[in-house]
């Protein structure tokens, strides 16, 4: 199923913060990670953009692709706004490295390029 234009916005939008969290994180060990203040806030910000996104995508979207982990998306960003003071640095790292890389895959194909400018 292709996405709408109401949908693609928002796969953008998540594409955009997932590529992000890459890009901050980029040559990052996770002991440095732990010692940036910025680059956490930074961080989480980013994954609570991507549950948002995540969260005002139509059901009919999420139904039709099960292979991406929506509620685990949606519920991180639960956490990290509500929950702010049990988040554990540890996971959010385990997802800056291992799950955004796989969900940015997953992304990709839904978003058309964008034409060159004239």
């Amino acid at each position: 199923m292709r996405p709408d234009k109401r949908d693609a916005a928002y796969l953008w939008d998540m594409l955009d913060a997932a590529r992000s969290v890459l890009d901050f994180t980029a040559g990052v060990r996770f002991e440095q990670y732990l010692q940036d203040r910025k680059l956490q806030l930074a961080v989480e910000r980013c994954l609570e953009i991507l549950g948002e996104a995540a969260r005002n995508l139509s059901d009919s979207f999420k139904k039709a692709h099960p292979e991406i982990a929506w509620q685990g998306i949606i519920g991180l960003r639960h956490v990290l706004a509500h929950e702010y003071g049990e988040i554990k640095q540890d996971r959010i790292w385990l997802v800056v490295s291992k799950r955004v890389p796989e969900l940015i895959a997953k992304l990709e194909p839904f978003i058309p390029p964008i034409p060159p400018e004239a």
